[in-house]
């Protein structure tokens, strides 16, 4: 199993690398695993108490179950991948069964931070894009798809996304096999991605 690290800050376009990857491969053939299923569960918080976490914080993140789903699917077995809800900040109780595929694309703002990760990921790939332009997606994301409103938005971008940003994930490059700038000129390194991909299946 090929196991692709896909990291970059909030709104860098992870997402359109992912699926510019996928495009051009066999159906059914590789398989995602979202850093955003793998937030600890707040179920014993209040919606208010949930509503003050740093989610752009590694300790955000449950990577203990992340590396178990990653091992037992490596050992070709399936998993429960939980399913989160960014508007009530919890897991909802639900999961999704995902099986094992010859490639597996871990994707998240976070997932290089982890050491432990990253010495299973045997390609990682950092998304970079302008601030400014980040900023600008996750607003219309978070206003249009998770009910938020402008200010809520702006004052957590300045008082924790940048600041985590800037502590966490940008240091992150260090440890990238590749880095997309996520622009039109980056089919080049989408390619390469492909070709790797390719040879492994």
């Amino acid at each position: 199993m090929l196991i692709i690290g896909i990291a970059g800050g909030t709104g860098c376009g992870k997402t359109t690398v992912v699926n510019q990857i996928l495009n051009e491969l066999p159906e059914g053939e590789v398989g995602i695993i979202s850093q955003d299923s793998y937030y600890k569960d707040t179920s014993h918080l209040t919606y208010d108490e949930r509503a003050n976490i740093n989610f752009d914080h590694p300790r955000s993140i449950d990577f203990e179950l992340l590396e178990t789903h990653l091992k037992k699917l490596k050992k070709n077995k399936p998993i429960q991948q939980p399913v989160y809800s960014f508007v009530n900040h919890n897991r909802t109780g639900d999961t999704i069964l995902t099986h094992p595929r010859k490639v597996m694309i871990v994707e998240g703002i976070l997932i290089l931070t982890n050491p432990e990760l990253r010495t299973m990921f045997d390609i990682k790939i950092f998304v970079h894009a302008d601030s400014d332009e980040r900023l600008i997606r996750r607003l219309k994301r978070d206003i249009a798809e998770r009910g938020r409103d402008l200010d809520e938005v702006l004052t957590r971008y300045q008082n924790t996304l940048k600041p985590m940003h800037d502590q966490f994930i940008e240091p992150m490059k260090e440890y990238a096999d590749i880095i997309i700038p996520n622009n039109k000129y980056n089919t080049v390194a989408v390619d390469i991605v492909r070709t790797i991909i390719n040879e492994k299946l």
